[in-house]
This record gives structure tokens, C-alpha cells and sequence, in this order.
């Protein structure tokens, strides 16, 4: 009989890498110089976010998704740190809201204007005083609403409830002291029930976030761990970091057992950093190393070998940190998959880094867009505190199958942001959408509500100005026809208004005559 290799059927085999053009990305961005193991980077489908150099305290950089090309210089910044910002987080379910940590040993949590960042902001909506030295890392709870952690140099996490009146919050829900050294980085599981953490001692620790009792903890000499991921619902932790040889190595835990490794691989003698980034809907993982160029993916599955390599992304263009923008904002008519936003800082680039699954069709793929996480809390903050567990509340990625933002939400935050002190840069702009709404609302029926405004076809929240003669030009030509078509439908309207009153003329002459009759 003779042998023949075993070979996977996998349908992210041929998954493959592809850089956005100079033209996407965003060029002349400072990026921070610190050298905090952090990501510096934080996307989602509306704005994306990075930490900056400065003098003089810190800040960070707000654009729009849609602003690439060359970044100003003198682009106005989110500066109301006294210390370098360390980590910055989006909120998950609203996306006008991000959360900063600093060396001043302070975490704030701001509102961004729906139209983006015209005028440097200092004043934060909330500001969180409970650490004792810098903040390092951040991280908001997956499933329930305003519900963030916070670790720092202190050794202690802290997690604080958003959903109060206070504006300066001074003392956190609860305070987890397990930790001896500081915490390099957490994860939550899929329903939030769960916390990994690992540590500077470079153990991994399993803890109930709510209570902040320790479950278990790792005591493995082999492996010495720096980052750690919960791998979905396969009840597996991933972990990163280096062997007692100081290679880069990567090991796979069962989440309920954390004396040995499942697996774990030796990979190279670099000394960057391993960043681990994993899609629950395709089961892939991505390692991108901190000062690599390439980026290694592979496929996860539930029995063994557990990890199963695909292949690697190449680059000569080295990354600091690393940005991933969430599912409901990717590309499906692509088949993107994944998308990483690549900080580069020798040439002060940010690169847009696409995953693709080849597929000839250009129907929208359901067997790679499984219903998954949306941008909808599953739980409120007191709901998670008094106890409860649920799992995500998931969405499609079909197209037309998304509920589009409410106007009268995005004008709330407008108006919520507008009432602050040191934020009324856009109170023109804003007055002059609060009158016409109030106008037209009432003839509006309950979908024309529902409905984003638009115009061209473009998001109005997210239209950045013409950086070209070419896109200046394409613009006016957009506008002239749109005017054209207000011309014609205001022409239609008058018409009709002259034919009603007609009827309405005629009907009452013809009354007087039934009267006599």
C-alpha cells in the first residue's frame, strides 16, 4: 500500500496580503517614538486613531477614514494628557468615543465630533483618577456597554463604570491586585466572562473580570509569556513571547488547564515584539512582529496539530504598531477578510494592509461572512455588574442587511459634545443641521429618519476636502449636477403646488352652486 500525504482542505489556504497604493494610505503622520509594546493604533469603520509625537504632554492624531494622502502638519489633535498617551482603544459600540491612558497616570475617555477633530480638543468627557503611576494599557469589556479596564505601572487593574453623572471619576468599581510586576497585556473572552493577563514575571493568569477572583495561573518554565489572546470559542489562550533561549515563540493553552502547553514553536531569534491578532469567523491567527517587515497567518482548529500554518506576508517596510479595523468595516465586495493598518515609522506612513480570500465571483461570499460581532452592547453596565453573561449581539456583513445609524443619534452626539466646555468649534455647523432637522423632521416618515445623510454618494460625515486639482474638479461637476436635480424637483414641486391649488379653487366655486341648486 503505498503512502500519500495528508493534505487540509482549507478554503483561507490562498489567503494573501495586499498593501494599499501611496495614494490610500496616510503619509506624514509623527508617530510616537515611545517604546511601549503597544499597538499606537486604533480603527474603526468611521475614524482611525494614532499616537503622536509632541513636546510638552501628550496627544494623539483623529482622522477620518476616508482623509489619506498627505496628513497636515498642523492637523488639529486630541492634547489634554500632561505625559506621553500610551495606549488609545475605540469604544465598540460607538464609534464617536475613544479612550487614552498616560504617563500622567490619568485614562480620558472623549467624544469626537461627528464631522471629525477641526480644533485641537482638550476636554475630555470623562476623566478616571484611581492608578498611582502611569497607565499602560487599556481595554473596553466586549459585550457590555461603557465598561473599561485599566492597568498601569502600579500592578493594579482598575475597572470603572462610564455610565455615571460624574465628569472626574475617582474611584473605580473594582481594583484586581493579583499581579507582582506590571501587566503587558488582557483579553477578554467571547461572552467577557472571562480575563487572560500576562505579566512581567511572565505568567499567564485566568481571573473572573467581574469579581477579579484568580482561577488559574501558568507556571511554565519553557516559555516566558508577553502577550496572550483568547482564541474564540474554542476555550483555548494563545500566547507570544520567548523560550528560555530567548527565541520568539508562541504557545497554545487549554483554557482550563494552564500547567503545560497544548503546543507551542520556536520561530526565529528576533527580538521584536509578537503581536497575535485572531478572526473568530475564519479562525485565523496573524503574527506581526514589532519591527518586522513580514507577517506570519495560520489556521486554528479544535484538534490537533491545533495550528496549522498558511503562509507569510513580506515586506521591506518594518511596522512599530498595528491598527485592525473591525469586521462591519471591511470590503466584502473584495473578499477582505482582515484589515491592518501598518504604522510606519521611517517614513512617518500609515499603510492600509488588506487580507483577500481569492475568489472569482464577485457575489458577496457567505460561507467567509459568517453573522458576527456587531456594534451593539448586549448588556448595560449595571446589567454586567450585577452579574450577568451574554454573548455578543452579531450582525450580518450582507450588504443592505446593516442597519444604517440613526440621524437623530448622530445629531444627539453632536449636540451632547456641543454642550461641553472647550468644544463648541463646530456650533455653525451644528446649529444650521439642528434647524433643518427640526424643519423637515415632521414630514419625515419613520425610514427617511433611519437614513444617514448622504450626498453624491458619499457619507456627509465622512467627506474630507479635495487634496487635487483633479478631485477639486470631479467635486464641482458632483455639485452642479446635484444642483440640477434640485432645480428639476423643486420645478416639479411648484407645478404640483399650482395644479392642487387649481382643485382647490375649483371645488370651492363649485360648492356655492350646489348650495343655490
Amino acid at each position: 500500500m503505498t503512502w500519500r500525504p495528508q493534505y487540509r482542505s482549507s478554503k483561507f489556504r490562498h489567503v494573501f496580503g495586499k498593501a494599499a497604493t501611496k495614494e490610500s494610505c496616510y503619509d506624514g503622520v509623527p508617530i510616537t517614538c515611545s517604546v511601549q509594546d503597544n499597538h499606537f493604533c486604533a480603527v474603526n469603520p468611521r475614524f482611525l486613531a494614532v499616537i503622536t509625537e509632541c513636546a510638552g504632554g501628550g496627544a494623539f492624531l483623529v482622522l477620518s477614514i476616508n482623509h489619506t494622502g498627505k496628513v497636515d502638519p498642523q492637523h488639529p489633535r486630541i492634547s489634554g494628557h500632561r505625559g506621553n498617551v500610551l495606549d488609545i482603544k475605540w469604544n465598540p459600540f460607538n464609534d464617536y468615543c475613544i479612550a487614552s491612558c498616560s504617563e500622567d497616570s490619568t485614562v480620558k475617555v472623549w467624544e469626537i465630533p461627528p464631522h471629525g477633530v477641526l480644533k485641537n480638543i482638550t476636554a475630555a468627557w470623562k476623566e478616571l483618577q484611581g492608578h498611582s503611576r502611569r497607565v499602560g494599557l487599556i481595554e473596553w469589556h466586549p459585550t457590555a456597554n461603557n465598561i473599561l479596564f485599566s492597568t498601569g505601572y502600579d500592578y493594579q487593574i482598575m475597572i470603572w463604570n462610564l455610565d455615571c453623572p460624574e465628569q472626574v471619576i475617582k474611584n473605580p468599581v473594582r481594583t484586581i491586585s493579583h499581579h507582582t510586576d506590571v501587566v503587558l497585556s488582557m483579553s477578554f473572552n467571547t461572552e467577557g466572562s472571562l480575563l487572560a493577563t500576562t505579566c512581567k514575571d511572565r505568567k499567564v493568569r485566568l481571573l473572573d473580570p467581574r469579581s477579579g477572583q484568580l482561577q488559574r495561573e501558568s507556571n511554565c518554565k519553557t516559555h516566558k509569556a508577553s502577550k496572550v489572546l483568547f482564541l474564540g470559542n474554542l476555550k483555548m489562550l494563545f500566547t507570544s513571547g520567548t523560550s528560555r533561549y530567548n527565541d520568539r515563540q508562541f504557545a497554545l493553552w487549554d483554557q482550563d488547564d494552564l500547567s503545560l502547553p497544548l503546543s507551542q514553536e520556536n520561530l526565529d531569534g528576533s527580538s521584536g515584539v509578537l503581536f497575535p491578532f485572531y478572526d473568530p469567523d475564519t479562525h485565523m491567527l496573524y503574527l506581526a512582529g514589532k519591527g518586522d517587515g513580514n507577517m506570519r497567518y495560520y489556521e486554528i482548529s479544535s484538534e490537533k496539530p491545533y495550528i496549522h500554518y498558511l503562509t507569510e506576508y513580506r515586506s521591506n517596510l518594518p511596522q512599530k504598531g498595528m491598527g485592525v479595523m473591525p469586521k462591519r468595516g471591511l470590503d466584502v465586495s473584495s473578499c477582505e477578510v482582515f484589515r491592518f493598518y501598518k504604522l510606519v515609522t521611517i517614513k512617518s506612513l500609515i499603510e492600509p494592509l488588506s487580507m483577500i480570500v481569492p475568489r472569482r465571483s464577485e457575489s458577496y461570499q457567505e460561507d467567509i461572512y459568517p453573522m458576527t460581532a456587531g456594534n451593539k452592547p448586549a448588556l448595560s453596565a449595571e446589567e454586567w455588574l450585577s452579574g450577568v453573561d451574554k454573548g455578543p449581539v452579531l450582525m450580518s456583513l450582507k450588504p443592505g442587511s446593516q442597519v444604517a445609524e440613526s440621524y437623530s443619534e448622530m445629531t444627539k452626539v453632536t449636540r451632547r459634545f456641543q454642550s461641553r466646555p472647550g468644544a463648541l468649534q463646530l456650533s455653525n455647523i451644528q446649529d444650521q443641521v439642528a434647524t433643518k432637522d427640526g424643519r423637515e423632521d415632521s414630514g419625515k416618515t419613520e425610514d427617511d429618519r433611519s437614513r444617514t445623510p448622504v450626498s453624491n454618494g458619499e457619507d456627509l460625515a465622512l467627506c474630507s476636502p479635495p487634496r487635487t486639482e483633479n478631485e477639486l474638479r470631479t467635486k464641482f461637476h458632483k455639485q452642479q449636477e446635484e444642483i440640477r436635480r434640485l432645480r428639476e424637483l423643486l420645478s416639479q414641486r411648484d407645478v404640483r403646488v399650482k395644479q392642487l391649488e387649481l382643485e382647490i379653487k375649483n371645488i370651492k366655486n363649485s360648492q356655492p352652486h350646489q348650495n343655490s341648486l
